[in-house]
């Protein structure tokens, strides 16, 4: 990995939240969990921003939440499993437990909080414009899950012009064959790979 610019990088932290990963979450049967806690995802993306914080990396959050105002997230169109699925198990819904970020990747004093309600961190959010207007130009991308959310979100901000990077061992999956998919195969033509301790040495 080449030297990075801390001024013009930025790191996203994705849905690590305890519906997600943590094992009594909402999701905790489809084997999120259990794959959390053998990658050490909320440890090592927590050892991960601690370190771009300081070296001046801005830390973005990025949490999913169901709808607020409308019975039952009504208004979020369930036109895929996913989404069905999140509903059904009630999931991250704003004001519980469940939405709240993972124990260790709490959102710290000037990091940057935005929500979202479909797979990538940019559609439908205003993180487009929170990246431009901080002039970032390199994405460094975390959290759960690899083949969902990290994926999506790599490929939406390629097509937007920034050089994205998945750190592999900062990010988990429902199991090891998905996160290897998407590690190995999956983003390798939209984005570069990197382990943590590749990204601090590239931060100097």
């Amino acid at each position: 990995m080449d030297s990075l610019d801390p001024k013009t990088t930025a790191l996203l932290i994705l849905d690590l939240q305890n519906d997600v990963i943590h094992a009594d979450g909402a999701f905790a049967g489809t084997g999120s969990a259990e794959h959390a806690t053998s990658q050490k995802v909320a440890e090592q993306a927590g050892r991960l921003a601690k370190a771009a914080r300081a070296k001046g990396v801005k830390v973005i959050h990025v949490h999913h939440f169901a709808s607020v105002g409308a019975g039952d997230d009504a208004d979020s169109k369930r036109n895929a499993g996913l989404w069905q699925g999140t509903a059904d198990a009630g999931a991250v819904k704003p004001g519980t437990w469940g939405a709240e970020p993972h124990a260790g990747v709490e959102p710290q004093d000037g990091d940057i909080v935005v929500q979202k309600q479909r797979v990538s961190a940019f559609f439908g959010t205003p993180l487009d414009i929170k990246l431009r207007g901080l002039g970032v130009e390199k994405v460094l991308v975390c959290g759960a899950w690899t083949n969902m959310s990290v994926e999506s979100t790599i490929r939406y901000g390629a097509d937007l012009g920034y050089e994205m990077v998945l750190v592999s061992d900062a990010c988990s999956s429902m199991n090891a064959d998905w996160h290897r998919v998407a590690v190995e195969y999956a983003v390798t033509s939209l984005g570069e790979v990197a382990t943590i301790d590749e990204v601090v040495t590239a931060l100097g």
